[in-house]
């Protein structure tokens, strides 16, 4: 089934595809064709973020035509002890917003609106004066960047998908939950289905600073830590210099609220797993494997099958739903695809389809989810899981993963945070 469909990587700073490019998978590379583009990460700007993106896949088939099936990248350690199977890697600056999106009842300089901090009245006295003075020196604060709590990683649907998850999903969710995110929290049983886990924990590395774009890795290289002034900082705010040690450190209550993603600094990460296997089409856990095509994006089996099927990953604000990045993988039917890497119509129509019934709306909190139609009829909120022995699943989870130095995650539990 997996060879009828090849891959196809888009990126932008909205959902809206056509705000997208086509992302250059696994350039540079090695290759045996001269058409393969040149450089491996795409420029991405908005209002919001600058960033450049590169993406690696193992045993890649898809677009452009000419594309490596893999990367230096997975010869490169530790992903080749890891086993690592993909790679999203952004550097990224968050830019300042308009004072519109600035902290209520604050003016630039600090100053207190009518109706603001103080109540639009002078202090009456020292001690509310100073409260006052707290609190836009708060408020000042959080408008220098995104509070550690406020900025999220993870996947999103326009649309439910409770009706086609696969026997076990629950299981599979548990095990990514407890061995490898304990962060990641999310329903995807909602009309709008979602997993996020704050970027501070969910990235496997964080660079302060720019790091390097090196083609003998495979492009766009972060080690955990940062530059000079990067590793300065890292420290002033007591986040540890290894990176599972960082994600773990995140979770802790108090953690995430020392660390702001500071506007105009620069931020390298890097988000990698050996579970996810894009040439198979199949999530491979311990104790979990599930061939992903008759799943993905929701849809289920189809005969005939599907054109298209998506899975998108998004970097938002956790408070006002803004979207700051959004990288789509989308599985195209072969024979949709011209041989020059373009798409024949059959292909755009399944795309507008993937976008026009449901979409995303401007409002007073970002960019939010609206149902434009389609389907409402119920469906079971859990999946029919009789022939799924959940139990077994999870020891053989338990017993794989036990002792072991796990690639994509922290290797802990809820229950081990402090």
């Amino acid at each position: 089934m997996a060879d009828k469909y090849l891959l196809r990587v888009t990126a932008g700073p909205t959902y809206d595809i056509s705000t997208h490019v086509e992302v250059p998978v696994n350039s540079p590379g090695p290759s045996s064709s001269s058409s393969a583009p040149e450089t491996g990460s795409v420029r991405i700007t908005s209002n919001l973020i600058e960033a450049d993106l590169c993406v690696r896949i193992n045993k890649y088939r898809g677009l452009p035509r000419g594309a490596s099936s893999s990367s230096v990248y997975f010869e490169t350690e530790p992903h080749k002890s890891n086993g690592d199977q993909y790679s999203i890697a952004v550097r990224f600056t968050l830019l300042e917003p308009n004072t519109e999106l600035a902290a209520p009842g604050v003016k630039e300089g600090g100053g207190v609106k009518e109706g603001g901090l103080a109540g639009g009245k002078e202090a009456e006295d020292g001690a509310e004066d100073g409260e006052a003075k707290a609190g836009n020196e708060e408020a000042e604060e959080k408008r220098k960047g995104i509070p550690g709590p406020d900025l999220q990683w993870g996947n999103d649907f326009d649309h439910p998908i409770r009706s086609r998850l696969p026997p076990g999903f629950n299981t599979a969710l548990n095990i990514v939950k407890w061995w490898i995110d304990p962060g990641l929290d999310g329903n995807p049983y909602a009309d709008h289905p979602y997993l996020y886990g704050p970027a501070l924990s969910s990235f496997n590395t964080i660079h302060v600073g720019p790091g390097e774009d090196d083609p003998a890795r495979g492009g766009l290289w972060f080690e955990e830590g940062g530059d000079e002034e990067g590793m300065a900082w890292r420290e002033k705010v007591g986040a540890p210099g290894e990176g599972k040690a960082r994600m773990k450190w995140a979770l802790k209550e108090g953690s995430k609220e020392g660390w702001t993603w500071e506007f105009g600094r620069v931020y390298g990460v890097d988000f990698f797993n050996p579970y996810v296997d894009f040439g198979e089409l199949a999530l491979r856990l311990p104790g979990f494997n599930l061939p992903v095509i008759k799943y993905w994006d929701g849809q289920g089996l189809r005969t005939p099958p599907k054109r298209s099927h998506q899975l998108r990953y998004v970097l938002r604000h956790r408070t006002t739903g803004q979207v700051y990045l959004v990288v789509l993988f989308t599985l195209h039917l072969a024979e949709d695809i011209n041989e020059d890497g373009t798409l024949k119509p059959a292909a755009l129509e399944a795309l507008a389809q993937s976008s026009g019934g449901q979409g995303m709306l401007e409002g007073e909190k970002g960019l939010l989810p609206v149902r434009r139609g389609g389907d409402e009829s119920e469906v079971d909120l859990e999946p029919d899981e009789e022939d799924f022995d959940e139990e077994q699943a999870l020891g053989e989870a338990r017993r794989k993963l036990s002792g072991m130095d796990v690639a994509g995650g922290v290797e802990t539990r809820e229950d081990d945070v402090d």
